[in-house]
């Protein structure tokens, strides 16, 4: 034990700071003639490096101090994932300003939100967003300046000055000064989806940042390597792009950036051409890329790992890849986690199993990636076991874990440190924790609760079905009962009996659905995930009280 009035002994080790600069340096360093390749919207191919990259994003970073960016200043991005997109991240932050990354699939009122929440004064934009920024600047007086990162294809009428990327860095060189400020300083700010309310500002540090490329880039996690080329479909402004593109150019890959065309024939020719080994997407793109493999008899070349995410990976999705030579890796995570929280790396008892029983436990979101805690609370706060069938509250806590929302006075944490997620799951005894539902989203019947991402996941299975949402509605005597809305695959039909005998057998009687309904289209929200709040509208019109 310390003696009382003992001057703590510190280490000698070198103050180095953790700060975000310092991966694409070590990149042009050691890595520099590995290849970063990115399509534009017309499928012409741009080749570079990380030397390249590297020099393009130094050369942004002095245009901006030229502008009177400084450190705090938010300069926003409105792109899609490209070379120059890249570059951008790495000359705001490299000066100590703050990348914000804007969806250019919200709405435009929560476009404008955002732009003024964060103050934005600069909007770095893919010229195709030019009609975006063309109805939300005259709302958004902070911004001083549209930069587009490619040329003006299609010009329109803006209220501020407007240039090329070419213009605006001409003349300015390529030897800046980066780093050198406190890596607790903001490097990024990205915005929730606002499904409740307004969208709330998650303002990341370089630490945390750091922290977590460290551990996305671990064996048991993304598993990424010098020898790998990764295929970074997650948009940039997806959740801090999970963390790739600091892990990538901190480990070498190859990097592919794919643009705008994210169907399956354009995903696939990448994949082909490109050598591409490893890949990180929602389920919507690889079901896409798989029904156009399935039709045209193609292969996948050398891919051997997908990471997906975003929602629930589907059972059949993890088959089809699975029958291809393909593992997938099920992550889950949130914005407010910088964002990744969990993956489903194989434990030696579960590695050790039957294909088939494997293919069970990989439904499951996963175990903790290391400096995530995690545990379950009860509606008083007070922990539940890890046993795989207790359901609670599931909360967080970690150096690249969220304390607060940008603007707001009040803590997003709980005195302990606790971050409370917003989903309901299990965790079992091998700490594989598995999300039954968004606490908003289970259904609640009987007094006892049903799990809409497990009635989703046995209906996914189908055959016929393309989409499904399970929602729950109001019942006189249960309180609430599941409703299913599926979209079938073009050109199949299918009948509520059908459906439902189906499921018969998958689930507990009590879990089946009381109504199926057939529709069109699926209504997808900003991040691309199913929005239940228009389904529960439509459920009150077919299914009123």
């Amino acid at each position: 034990m310390e003696e009382q009035g003992k001057a703590p002994v510190f280490g000698l080790m070198q103050d180095w700071a953790l700060t975000v600069d310092r991966f694409l340096e070590h990149a042009r360093c050691w890595h520099g003639a590995r290849e970063v390749v990115s399509r534009h919207a017309d499928g012409s191919i741009q080749r570079g490096n990380y030397i390249t990259l590297h020099d393009d994003a130094k050369r942004l970073s002095n245009a901006l101090l030229a502008h009177g960016i400084g450190p705090g200043d938010r300069v926003a991005t409105l792109a899609m994932n490209g070379i120059e997109h890249m570059a951008a991240w790495y000359a705001i932050s490299g000066i100590g300003a703050v990348c914000h990354t804007l969806n250019p699939r919200l709405f435009d009122e929560q476009l404008v939100y955002i732009v003024n929440h964060a103050q934005d004064r600069i909007i770095l934009a893919d010229n195709c967003f030019g009609p975006v920024l063309e109805r939300i600047l005259p709302r958004c007086p902070n911004v001083e300046r549209i930069v587009y990162l490619t040329s003006y294809s299609a010009p329109v009428e803006l209220p501020i000055p407007a240039e090329t990327l070419t213009e605006f860095t001409a003349g300015h060189v390529t030897g800046c000064a980066w780093g050198a400020f406190d890596e607790r300083s903001a490097a990024g700010l990205c915005y929730t989806s606002g499904t409740t309310g307004n969208p709330k500002g998650v303002l990341y540090s370089h630490r945390s940042n750091f922290l977590h490329a460290l551990a996305t880039v671990q064996p048991d996690v993304m598993n990424l390597s010098a020898t790998d080329t990764l295929l970074m479909v997650v948009p940039m402004f997806h959740a801090n792009a999970w963390g790739l593109t600091f892990a990538a150019p901190a480990m070498g890959c190859k990097l592919v950036l794919p643009g705008l065309k994210l169907d399956g024939q354009s995903v696939h020719r990448l994949t082909v051409d490109e050598e591409v080994t490893v890949a990180a997407g929602v389920p919507t793109v690889w079901n896409a890329l798989l029904d156009h493999l399935d039709a045209e008899g193609l292969d996948l070349g050398k891919l051997k790992r997908v990471i997906t995410g975003g929602s629930a990976v589907p059972e059949r999705l993890l088959r089809r890849f699975h029958a291809r030579g393909v593992d997938v890796l099920h992550a889950w995570g949130m914005t407010e986690m910088s964002p990744l929280g969990t993956i489903n790396a194989p434990m030696p008892e579960i590695a050790m199993l039957p294909v088939e029983k494997q293919l069970t436990h990989k439904l499951k979101q996963g175990r903790p990636t290391f400096m995530v805690e995690m545990r379950l609370a009860g509606d008083d706060g007070n922990p539940l076991p890890h046993d795989g069938q207790t359901m609670g509250r599931l909360q967080v806590r970690g150096p690249a874990v969220t304390r607060a929302y940008i603007g707001e006075d009040r803590p997003a944490i709980d005195a302990d440190g606790w971050f409370d997620t917003g989903d309901i799951a299990t965790i079992c005894p091998l700490g594989y924790m598995q999300i039954t539902d968004r606490a908003k989203d289970i259904i609640k019947s009987g007094g006892e609760w049903i799990s809409s991402i497990e009635i989703e996941n046995a209906v996914s299975m189908h055959p016929k079905v393309s989409l499904a949402a399970a929602i729950g509605v109001p019942h006189p005597k249960w309180e609430e009962r599941p409703m299913l809305f599926l979209k079938l695959k073009p050109g199949e039909r299918a009948t509520q009996d059908e459906i439902i005998a189906f499921l018969t057998g998958r689930m507990a009687k009590w879990w089946l659905p009381d109504a199926v309904y057939f529709i069109d289209d699926m209504p997808l929200g900003g991040t691309g995930k199913i929005d239940k709040k228009l389904l529960r509208a439509q459920a009150k019109a077919v299914h009123p009280l």
